[in-house]
């Protein structure tokens, strides 16, 4: 059957299967071997708690961003919703937020993957971590060059050996789990002051670990059949997540406990890692840490994609240069991909980049309550679920984003205004130049 889509568009290869492999291979990375810990930090044993309000939030988010991208199959996710049920800068705001988090997001699970293969290689020459890092990141933005198929089957093998590294995960720590009862895993509050606080912002970080699925809706444009792919992969993808990181978070928790997680967080960046040590199964840790390198490689390959997405939408709303909307023969929007490549190494060369999970996820959680926002202005007879399941979601995204630090919500305010004026100066000089 012959290809019936414009030379301009984006090349339909996604169906279920693959959609869910790509919202998977967006979520599990940092998420859960970098961000359980950290929140176990916040919360203690409280942490599961957290664990399952994120995913609430995020489930409702997952449903309103598969709702509009059934009724709206484009690249950009967010920022196209925004346009077409919203206004111009509301959308905006949408696009300008994903492209600042994530960009540096992407540099972080590339410098992450650097980290772990250097210490599963053994080495410690710091000279290293970096170059390592700019290897892959040119290697995967080569790989997307080439088009979603070859994107597409290399996520599936990434993906399916993360998935199969935590699975041993959950089967080699149950045993110590039961063995020690339920000491680990009860909460105390006893010596901390203001807990509900605390399971609060642990569930905006644990939030921010969810997010990935986003991903299906800004590859729209790139899935078979949208209306009923999307949802089916959103749900599918949601599902596996959810019970994978609750199981996950039981077994790190219950194994050494919460201290000795986060702890495990702030001196190697690998809590599930050094939890492993602890198994008693011969070489529990190295299987760790393979799931940990290919999860960071899952993670950079899909924020390439969404990114490059995001930035063709904007180019063709005429929010970014009219450059980033060309396609080369294999119906990749190669300028982009370069572009968002080439940022993601300028992050790299710092050496650690300082994005803090806070920052991360207040711009997610403003990113995500405009999803639901959009979801509210959709037409009935497009709707695919209750309205009340987008107001949970936007309730729940504004109330968490101010639970972070005050510091980081003022900045992200902050950026949001930079992003505003940006656009306001670019289409001023953009029609002054069509005037001539």
């Amino acid at each position: 059957m012959a290809d019936q889509t414009s030379p301009q568009q984006l090349k339909p290869e996604l169906g279920v299967f693959g959609a869910a492999m790509m919202g998977m291979g967006s979520i599990v990375g940092t998420g859960v071997f970098v961000s359980i810990g950290i929140a176990a930090g916040v919360a203690g044993a409280a942490v599961i708690l957290a664990v399952a309000m994120g995913a609430l939030v995020a489930t409702c988010n997952g449903l309103s961003s598969a709702q509009l991208a059934a009724n709206h199959p484009v690249s950009g996710g967010t920022y196209e919703y925004g346009y077409q049920y919203l206004n111009p800068w509301l959308g905006f705001t949408a696009g300008w937020m994903f492209l600042l988090a994530k960009t540096a997001s992407a540099a972080t699970a590339a410098l992450g993957f650097s980290s772990y293969l250097l210490n599963a290689l053994g080495l410690s020459e710091r000279g290293l971590h970096i170059p390592f890092a700019l290897a892959a990141v040119v290697l995967f933005t080569i790989l997307v060059l080439t088009g979603i198929r070859r994107s597409n089957r290399t996520n599936i093998a990434i993906v399916s050996i993360t998935l199969l590294s935590l699975l041993f995960f959950v089967a080699a720590g149950l045993p110590v789990v039961v063995s020690n009862g339920a000491n680990h895993l009860t909460p105390s509050f006893e010596d901390v002051s203001n807990p509900v606080a605390r399971v609060l912002r642990a569930s905006a970080l644990m939030f921010v670990a969810y997010t990935g699925y986003g991903r299906i809706a800004t590859l729209g444009e790139e899935v078979r059949q949208p209306r009923q792919t999307i949802p089916k992969a959103m749900i599918v993808t949601m599902v596996v997540i959810m019970l994978l990181y609750m199981a996950v978070a039981v077994v790190g928790i219950g194994a050494v406990g919460a201290e000795s997680l986060s702890a495990a967080t702030g001196e190697a960046a690998a809590p599930l890692v050094v939890a492993a040590r602890n198994f008693g199964v011969p070489g529990s840790s190295q299987v760790l840490a393979v799931g940990a390198i290919t999860a960071m490689l899952g993670v950079l390959l899909n924020l390439i994609l969404g990114l490059s997405r995001v930035l063709l939408a904007m180019a063709r709303r005429k929010d970014m240069p009219g450059s980033m909307a060309r396609l080369n023969q294999a119906r990749t929007p190669s300028s982009a991909v370069l572009l968002v490549g080439m940022a993601i190494a300028c992050f790299v060369l710092i050496g650690n980049v300082k994005t803090t999970w806070s920052f991360s996820a207040f711009t997610v959680l403003i990113y995500y309550a405009l999803t639901n926002l959009s979801a509210l202005r959709l037409p009935e007879e497009g709707r695919l679920y209750p309205r009340w399941v987008a107001w949970i979601g936007l309730g729940n995204s504004l109330f968490l984003a101010f639970w972070v630090e005050q510091p980081i919500w003022l900045v992200g305010l902050g950026l949001i205004l930079g992003g505003l004026i940006w656009r306001t100066v670019f289409q001023v000089v953009v029609a002054r130049l069509r005037q001539h």
